[in-house]
């Protein structure tokens, strides 16, 4: 699928998104838990801790409030709800556990239901294989914050998993977070009013297709941390709809959302083997893809390898392998954020003119050159796409920023698909 939108139809696509999707847009509100069932968790907790392989658990129609998370620690479990707007698991009231759900058990499903305002994330789904998630929305519901929890939904270090058909609200980090996992599939999941809307972190074969992320300060992020248990790779952005993620960063300085600029669409920082196509990317202010080095480490770090722990020693912040293609922009680059960005606007296009659609720092790792130019395959590429990409020149402290557009008309082999082996016990399919 290839996105052709013209500015009518990037318009009622924004409208569309919230109709298309569990929940609706609108103005945040707190969950009125006065007539809330608090009897019922307690026995949804029993029947967890009790439950067997192969066992699904139904949970009914209603609000329940919850003062306490919820584990599932055996295999083989689905637990399924009425519907993401008809069974509501609030945690309003937590008083003990990190999340709302923690999952640590493979072969699991979760599937509509809505999960409210925990302490920390929403669904932590840790050291697992096999897990399906499906039609579930976490929302904090009086709005994004700071101290919202951490995370939407989130696997971390677990394998074989597939978010589809939810939504994530209000989150402090990532609506949806992948870290540190592998063979994961992100797809028609809606992330709204986030710090970023979909996180993909030190992850290695992920592919992210046909969501729509919007009101989120980043819309979609890709980036690689050191001290982490590998490095990421083989990341594919494709047929997702990125417009007016222009929301505020709140981030706290040690994170990596911290050096992402407002209002930016999809954002590459340090990561390599990254395929970025058939998106929609719209009127994001500071620009529609933001890439750029960990820079913090950039001049001292030695390269590291995917499968090989990415000490500091180890680490490299350079982002490399960006192949980005046969994409649809528009507007964006009108407002960028802070004066750096502004300045660098007005000198690129004029005072009135808007910051080109592809923004790159400029880093690259001079350990690699040959003969003066970056090897074809760690080059950044932009196709043939109707755009432009100016080099910040962030390494010579921007005295030489300019559009660099002629120097990345290239093209990289494409990246293999993400290939996920899971049994539904739901029938419902997984392709």
């Amino acid at each position: 699928m290839v996105f052709s939108f013209g500015p009518k139809q990037v318009g009622l696509l924004a409208g569309l998104a919230c109709s298309l999707f569990l929940g609706a847009c609108g103005e945040p509100r707190a969950r009125d838990l006065s007539d809330a069932d608090r009897s019922y968790p307690a026995r949804l907790a029993e029947r967890l801790a009790n439950a067997r392989t192969g066992d699904i658990i139904d949970i009914p129609e209603g609000v329940f409030a919850l003062d306490r998370s919820l584990v599932m620690a055996v295999d083989g479990v689905t637990l399924r709800g009425q519907g993401a707007e008809r069974t509501i698991l609030s945690f309003q009231d937590q008083v003990m556990g990190r999340e709302g759900l923690l999952v640590t058990a493979s072969g699991v499903t979760l599937e509509n239901l809505a999960i409210e305002d925990p302490i920390g994330d929403g669904v932590r789904i840790s050291e697992a294989e096999d897990v399906i998630v499906r039609g579930l929305r976490v929302e904090w519901t009086d709005g994004p914050d700071a101290g919202n929890g951490a995370y939407g939904i989130a696997p971390v270090r677990s394998a074989n998993v597939l978010v589809e058909e939810s939504i994530a609200i209000g989150a402090a980090g990532a609506g949806i977070h992948v870290g540190q996992s592998r063979n994961v599939v992100i797809r028609r999941n809606r992330a709204e009013r986030n710090l970023v809307g979909i996180q993909v972190e030190n992850a290695v074969g992920t592919d992210l297709y046909d969501n729509v992320t919007t009101g989120n300060s980043g819309g979609i992020l890709v980036n690689d941390t050191p001290a982490r248990v590998h490095a990421g790779s083989r990341t594919r952005i494709f047929d997702n709809y990125v417009f007016a993620n222009n929301g505020e960063n709140f981030s706290r300085p040690d994170t990596a959302a911290a050096a992402l600029p407002a209002g930016s669409g999809i954002a590459v920082h340090g990561s390599d083997q990254i395929e970025i196509f058939n998106n929609a990317i719209a009127d994001n202010r500071s620009a529609n893809i933001v890439i750029s080095a960990l820079t913090g480490t950039a001049q001292t770090a030695a390269p590291s390898t995917p499968d090989t722990a990415v000490g500091p020693d180890r680490f490299d912040p350079f982002p490399e392998t960006i192949h980005i293609h046969d994409n649809n922009f528009s507007g964006g680059g009108g407002n960028p954020d802070g004066l750096e960005l502004q300045a660098l606007r007005v000198v690129i296009a004029g005072p009135l003119g808007r910051m080109p659609d592809i923004l790159w720092d400029g880093y690259i790792d001079p350990a690699k050159m040959v003969d003066g130019a970056m090897p074809e395959d760690l080059r950044i590429c932009i196709g043939d796409n109707v755009t432009d990409i100016v080099n910040a020149d962030l390494e010579s402290g921007g005295v030489r920023p300019r559009i660099a557009t002629s120097e990345h008309r290239c093209h990289l082999p494409p990246l293999p698909a993400t290939q996920l082996d899971l049994v539904d016990p739901t029938g419902t399919g997984t392709d």
